[in-house]
């Protein structure tokens, strides 16, 4: 495992380091910084095209699909300062991270023309239709069927768990285009655009108030032949390709949320007292011994992809990392709340630390009742279901890395 950056990486980050100086907000790393209502708002409009100004979206996509062609390092340095600068780093999750790098691997040049430009300006808002409300961890019985009629499908179904999928321009879409193929061969995966006639989308209100889960049905909606990503009856890999990515964590970065949450822990419970009990001590040091855990583990899979050489190792790190830090993130806010005491419980008056990582506070100027605590603890819940359940993990790592047999189907 090699901690030293090479020179060329370093100067990068120089140069990142003095773009963020000079983009963000005046005061942005002070201790105190706090943005009003109108100029987050002004904040959250205006980034997205600094960002793309920058080239900074995307930066590691090939320089002829628009983004900067950035080696490993670099991009591992362009990670590192946005997250030391605690400064947004994408225009949207769904398009950047998922359906983008999707489309860069399986699709064809004209949909590459026509979907990356908007995904790098930010422009374009994506949602995931792939979870329904019978197919969840089983995710190759899907029922939702696209039917091919001239030049179109024609989609027919229902999907659950679509985050922001009131707000998408587009879907990308796991479809069942040939019913008598066995589960798995039969799916295709579909770029199809949200606003038409044939989509409706419902809004699902979680514990806290919102509602950024939807329910989304399909009634004859309509998308191009064209749309089909990976080719027809291909959707299966194409889909494991962006689970892949959903699954996927910057390798030096991903600990640092985590990290941030314990400081605070601790430094709550220093205030109240709480940091007293011999108990609350041994699992605040738990949850620290497993961030840098993760930590370490983010450089040993670093060092193995530079010197392209995983083994068993590096292959079980990289299958088991998902299960770590979700299970561990919930037994962390299991301990937050017992830190924070029954006010943590209130959803409308519980605490409210400024720099809780991901916190709630733009909810709550949005108007929904909810506290940055209570907020982090319930997304914690879900962080085991998204993007692969424990469960189907500990299946995956047992058959493809433990080489067990596989588990054995009911009768």
């Amino acid at each position: 495992m090699d901690l030293n950056y090479p020179a060329e990486a370093e100067e990068f980050r120089a140069e990142i380091r003095g773009w963020l100086e000079e983009n963000l907000p005046a005061g942005w790393f002070d201790d105190d910084f706090e943005m009003t209502d109108e100029e987050r708002k002004a904040f959250n409009s205006e980034w997205p095209a600094k960002l793309f100004a920058g080239g900074w979206i995307c930066a590691t996509w090939p320089a002829e699909y628009g983004g900067k062609g950035l080696t490993t390092m670099q991009g591992v340095a362009l990670s590192e300062e946005f997250a030391r600068a605690k400064a947004p780093m994408r225009g949207d999750f769904f398009g950047d991270t998922l359906v983008g790098p999707t489309i860069l691997q399986w699709g064809t040049e004209e949909q590459k023309k026509e979907f990356l430009p908007g995904i790098l300006k930010g422009e374009t808002k994506w949602c995931q239709g792939f979870s329904e409300p019978n197919s969840g961890s089983d995710l190759a019985s899907i029922k939702t069927t696209a039917v091919l009629d001239g030049d179109e499908w024609v989609i027919n179904g229902q999907k659950v768990w679509t985050t922001q999928g009131h707000h998408a321009d587009y879907c990308f879409l796991l479809t069942r285009t040939d019913p008598d193929a066995k589960k798995h061969a039969g799916i295709s995966y579909m770029l199809v655009p949200m606003k038409q006639e044939g989509i409706e989308v419902r809004g699902i209100t979680q514990p806290d108030g919102t509602a950024e889960f939807c329910e989304v049905f399909f009634d004859n909606a309509r998308c191009s032949k064209d749309a089909v990503v990976g080719g027809v009856n291909n959707g299966w890999k194409v889909a494991n390709s962006t689970l892949g990515f959903e699954r996927g964590q910057s390798a030096t970065t991903g600990f640092r949320r985590f990290a941030e949450e314990y400081r605070i822990m601790v430094e709550v419970a220093t205030d109240n007292g709480k940091i007293d009990d011999p108990l609350i001590r041994q699992r605040l040091m738990e949850f620290y011994t497993k961030v840098q855990i993760l930590r370490v583990n983010g450089f040993r899979n670093l060092t193995a992809t530079l010197n392209k050489t995983k083994d068993m190792g590096t292959a079980a790190l990289g299958a088991t990392n998902k299960m770590f830090w979700t299970e561990m993130h919930q037994r962390a806010m299991e301990l937050a709340l017992d830190i924070f005491g029954a006010d943590a419980m209130l959803v409308d008056s519980g605490p409210e630390p400024a720099s809780w990582p991901g916190s709630g506070r733009d909810k709550r100027r949005e108007g929904y009742p909810v506290s940055p605590m209570m907020s982090a603890f319930f997304f914690s819940r879900s962080e085991t279901i998204w993007g692969g359940t424990s469960q189907i993990q500990r299946n995956i790592v047992g058959e493809r890395v433990l080489g067990l047999p596989k588990e054995p189907k009911p009768a």
